[in-house]
């Protein structure tokens, strides 16, 4: 029997729906600059910016890079070139797919692993560099999280700071057009309190990497003022340079008063 003409129509539209609806499930998924995530909307660094941040976090195989709303995977992929192990964490599983594609495209399954979670609640204390571009907001909900890796810990952040933390270092990539600004921060040893050393009594004011505060001597007090990098610590009181070792409760460390040096230990007192 003849279909009528109005029951060819709509067959013929349900069939071409179908092999539509076909077609756009076999094609790959490619985002959209802009597409709306969890917490913030995709954004690609730049291929120039991404080689600065490798480049500034002084990335090489012994490292473990972890990025935290990793995206299209381009961080850890370029830190697993260079290498290192690294872990991209991402929330929206498309964007997970997409970036094992591209991981196994360049050849780097082995080294760059990724997974779909929320960056806020990611287990990442085991690493030894952040990769991130992210929101001043979501820089400062995860900034407690910063200050408490290990001493010497990198962050590399494109183009937005951390709030109140001041960078060690900032450059700008020539010959960019957008997103070109690349800060490190060095997570700083743990120093605020109370430190009893040959000299006297040593109390600290730190601020990330920033240390102010008095020192001692035989009831005579001095302004002290100095920075952290790391473990590393040095400051200056009455006329002298300090410079040391954080070593949890302990700073190994020496004196310069001219050309003469004193090594030292203080203690923590509290």
């Amino acid at each position: 029997m003849a279909l009528s003409r109005p029951r060819t129509w709509a067959l013929t539209i349900v069939v071409a729906l179908t092999a539509t609806i076909a077609l756009a499930q076999q094609k790959p998924f490619e985002p959209q600059v802009g597409q709306a995530g969890k917490d913030v909307v995709w954004v690609p660094s730049p291929e120039e910016t991404v080689k600065k941040m490798m480049e500034m976090g002084e990335i090489t195989p012994q490292d473990f890079v972890v990025d935290l709303g990793s995206g299209d995977g381009r961080n850890v992929i370029a830190a697993a070139k260079r290498g290192a192990q690294a872990l991209g964490v991402e929330y929206n599983p498309d964007m997970v797919e997409l970036s094992k594609r591209r991981a196994k495209e360049a050849g780097v399954t082995e080294k760059a692993q990724f997974v779909q979670g929320d960056m806020y609640q990611a287990e990442f204390s085991k690493a030894t560099v952040l990769a991130l571009f992210l929101l001043p907001s979501n820089l400062l909900q995860l900034r407690d999280k910063f200050a408490n890796l290990r001493p010497g810990t990198r962050i590399v952040s494109n183009t937005f700071s951390i709030q109140d933390w001041t960078p060690e270092k900032t450059e700008t990539v020539d010959d960019c057009s957008s997103w070109c600004t690349v800060m490190l921060y060095i997570v700083p040893a743990k120093v605020d309190g109370t430190w009893r050393l040959p000299q006297g009594e040593l109390a600290l004011k730190q601020t990330y990497q920033t240390v102010s505060g008095t020192l001692t001597t035989s009831g005579k007090s001095v302004p002290v003022t100095g920075k952290l990098r790391g473990t590393q610590i040095s400051w200056s009181a009455g006329g002298q340079e300090y410079s040391g070792v954080v070593k949890g409760n302990q700073i190994e460390g020496s004196t310069r008063t001219g050309s003469s040096s004193t090594n030292w230990t203080a203690t923590r007192a509290n």
